[in-house]
This record gives structure tokens, C-alpha cells and sequence, in this order.
């Protein structure tokens, strides 16, 4: 899905750094699943923000093949459609491809979780499903049900612990048709127990989507399977 030529994010170029991604030429595919263990500082949510399109100050080049027909086409701009099916630069997207990208090929679960604090759970989730209407209510709640959150989708996301929040925003990433999906330490504030419903959920809705995965993690592999492994 995206292919890296010699990308190096600006405010690492200074460092000597021992990378499989950073300088060199590297493919992440879509149907693959793959496990980044980085060290701190060494740019794993970086680059994870360069493939969302968040930054944009790096060398190299960074390109994303789009399948057009991954999904119903009432989700897809017509103008769009036959600019979406072949491969584009990051640099080159427009916002309009951006927001295709990101409803219906691409999804993520930040570290910082960028959940909108003064809504519900319930709200926060809708604010992605609305956009493909990709999941009903009641699959919502199954998922909830799952993570052990579904007495907290009517309570406001500000007023829960950082881990009930870390699993309210992995439902909130599930929630829309994606080909790849990206998870930068998605468990850091969850036990053990909580872990593994989250790998297993994960796992279950990649599976039905045919999709890959790319968790950036310090060290932990959890409890997902990996085809590849490489250090940032």
C-alpha cells in the first residue's frame, strides 16, 4: 500500500540512526501484518503521521496505491474514482483524496488517542461510523461488549481513565472500511486480560476485511501474529 524511497523525517536526519525504514527503500503491502519496535525518539509516531498525511517535513519520497473498487462506490467521490485506483505521492494528495484515504483505505489508533473529550463514548465512535455507516448500532455495542466498555458509551470520554479510553478508541478505528491499519502502542495503559480482547478483536475485523496491520510498539509483540518485523 505504501511504498518509502528513501524517506528521512527532517528532525532525525542530524542522528546516525541503525533503521530498516528511515533512508532506505521499504514496502508495507496491505495484506501483510507487520511489527515496529522503535525506541523512543527514534520517530515510530513520525512515521506514522507521515503515511496519515499529518507531516510533511521529510526527504525522500512516500507514495500509496489506492484500490478504487476496495469498497461500494457510493462512498467515493466520482471524481475521484479513477484517481484513486493507481499510485499517488503523499506530497501530490489533495484534501479531497485525503479524506477518501482515510474513510475507506486507511484508519488509525494514535497514541494520544485524539478523542474528543466532552462527548460520549458512544458519540466519539459515531463521528467515524457516520461517515461509511460501516457498522450498525448493535455491532457497535458487540465490539463494546467485547472490551468490557459498553456501560461506558453513554459517559463522556474526559471523565474516564486513559485505558478505558485506549479501547473506546480501538473501536472507533474498527469502525470504517480500511485496507490497512495502523496502531501506535495501542495498550500501553491496559493489563494483560484487556490485551488480548483488543488483539482479538483487531485480529477478527483485519480478517474480515483482508486487511494488513503495522503496531509500532517499544518492545511488547502482544498478542497479534506478524508476517514481518523490522526496527525504526
Amino acid at each position: 500500500m505504501f511504498a518509502l524511497n528513501n524517506l528521512m523525517p527532517i528532525p532525525l536526519s542530524d542522528q546516525i540512526l541503525n533503521s530498516d525504514i528511515w533512508g532506505k527503500d521499504f514496502v508495507f503491502e496491505a495484506n501483510k501484518r507487520y511489527f515496529l519496535e522503535a525506541a523512543s525518539g527514534k520517530g515510530k509516531t513520525t512515521l506514522q503521521h507521515i503515511l496519515y498525511g499529518l507531516r510533511k517535513d521529510y526527504t525522500g519520497n512516500v507514495t500509496v496505491n489506492i484500490k478504487s473498487n476496495s469498497t461500494p462506490t457510493s462512498i467515493i467521490k466520482p471524481d475521484l474514482q479513477e484517481d484513486l485506483s493507481s499510485t499517488h505521492s503523499l506530497m501530490d494528495l489533495t484534501l479531497s483524496q485525503w479524506a477518501d484515504i482515510r474513510q475507506r483505505e486507511l484508519s488509525v489508533i494514535f497514541q494520544d488517542l485524539r478523542l474528543f473529550l466532552q462527548l460520549t463514548a458512544m458519540q466519539n465512535i459515531q463521528l467515524k461510523n457516520d461517515l461509511t455507516n460501516y457498522k450498525t448500532d448493535d455491532q457497535i455495542f458487540s465490539m463494546a461488549k467485547d472490551l468490557n466498555v459498553f456501560d461506558l458509551l453513554d459517559k463522556q470520554c474526559g471523565k474516564m481513565s486513559y485505558g478505558q479510553r485506549q479501547r473506546i478508541a480501538i473501536i472507533r478505528a474498527l469502525c470504517q472500511p480500511f485496507r490497512f491499519l495502523i496502531l501506535d502502542e495501542p495498550f500501553s495503559h491496559l493489563d494483560s486480560g484487556n490485551i488480548h480482547k483488543c488483539c482479538k478483536l483487531i485480529s477478527r475485523e483485519c480478517q474480515s476485511q483482508k486487511a494488513g496491520y503495522a503496531i509500532v510498539s517499544l518492545e511488547e509483540k502482544y498478542f497479534l501474529e506478524y508476517d514481518i518485523e523490522i526496527k525504526i
